[in-house]
């Protein structure tokens, strides 16, 4: 088969530079690959959402973060707390690592960063080798989408692909907090 004839999946749009939709702990998100600045400009498009205020990474594992975090200024006393958080729908913010794309930080020297325990995120991370860009499907200042079927109808063809698997359950967004000294952003 040629890959004309692939069929196209969630891992095929996310190596073209495709922005995703797909189902998190509690809403569905738009990702992509974080390392792809096109692919990121293209979502924050599709959102209408500024660069300045940063986007989220979600991943399998911690070690997938690790390029984009630095580690070694995350305090050892705050360590227990992140950990015991994780895999679930705990976001912190960390100290971003020097390499880190400003199109992944925006006006920020930190990252915001997620290790998921959805079936669907972690299944799409280990398949892609490392974290994707995790945003709200929504236009910013609006409620995310509710199904698969308002996404499509919100996005169109600006989403390369769309995952259709349930949310993990969740009633609210991942609660972001400060890996600094543990105090919540977003509750």
């Amino acid at each position: 088969m040629s890959d004309a004839e692939q069929p196209k999946t969630a891992l095929s749009s996310l190596q073209q530079g495709e922005v995703i939709l797909y189902p998190t702990e509690a809403v569905y998100g738009l990702g992509c690959d974080p390392m792809n600045q096109a692919a990121v400009e293209a979502l924050l498009a599709i959102k209408k959402r500024p660069v300045e205020k940063g986007l989220i990474l979600i991943a399998d594992n911690y070690g997938q973060l690790l390029p984009y975090v630095a580690d070694h200024r995350i305090p050892m006393d705050k360590r227990a707390d992140i950990f015991s958080q994780w895999p679930g729908a705990v976001t912190w913010v960390m100290p971003a690592a020097a390499t880190t794309p400003k199109w992944l930080t925006g006006a920020f020297d930190s990252i915001a960063v997620r290790v998921s325990a959805h079936p669907t995120v972690k299944r799409l991370c280990q398949e892609f080798g490392g974290p994707i860009v995790s945003t709200s499907a929504n236009l910013s200042g609006q409620e995310p989408v509710a199904s698969i079927a308002q996404g499509q109808a919100t996005f169109g063809e600006q989403v390369g692909f769309y995952v259709d698997e349930p949310l993990g359950g969740a009633d609210q967004p991942s609660v972001i907090k400060d890996a600094m000294n543990g105090q919540i952003i977003r509750g």
